[in-house]
C-alpha cells in the first residue's frame, strides 16, 4: 500500500525505514530531521546532512543515502548491496534501496559514522566520549 504525501508517494516500507532511522538519530546530539525542497527526509547536524531518504514513487520502497568516506564507500560497494550514490557519490555517499536493508547493526554504524563526519568536532568528541 502506498500513501500520498505532499510531494511523493511513499510506501509502508519507506515509513518503517524512516522510523528506524529516526530511532537511531534520536541518540545523536543536535541531529534533526527536515523535509527538503524535493520532499526527501533529511537528517542533519548543524545544517550538514548525513542521511537522506528518497521515499520513492508508486510505492517502490524508497532509497536511503548515507554520508561516508571514499574508503568505506568502496568497501560497501564491493560487498553490496550498497552502490555509489548518484550526484553525491564523488563525496563518499552510498545508496541502498530500503527493501535491501538486512543488516541494521551495520547500517546503524554507518549512520553514526556519517553523523561524526558531518558534526562539528566538539559534538563528535562529546558523542565519542559518551
Amino acid at each position: 500500500m502506498a500513501f500520498e504525501s505532499e510531494h511523493v508517494l511513499v510506501s509502508e516500507t519507506a515509513f518503517a525505514v524512516r522510523d528506524r532511522i529516526r530511532d537511531i538519530c534520536a541518540h545523536l546530539p543536535e541531529a534533526r530531521e527536515q523535509i527538503d525542497g524535493f520532499g526527501h527526509t533529511v537528517f542533519k547536524v548543524r545544517d550538514k546532512s548525513f542521511v537522506m531518504m528518497a521515499e520513492g514513487m508508486a510505492g517502490d520502497g524508497g532509497r536511503l543515502f548515507v554520508k561516508s568516506d571514499k574508503e568505506t564507500q568502496q568497501m560497501l560497494i564491493e560487498k553490496g548491496p550498497y552502490i555509489r550514490a548518484p550526484y553525491i557519490g564523488q563525496h563518499g555517499w552510498v545508496k541502498i534501496d530500503n527493501v535491501d536493508i538486512e543488516d541494521w547493526d551495520e547500517l546503524r554504524e554507518l549512520i553514526v559514522e556519517g553523523y561524526l563526519r558531518a558534526a562539528p568536532k566538539t559534538l563528535a568528541r562529546a558523542y565519542s566520549k559518551s
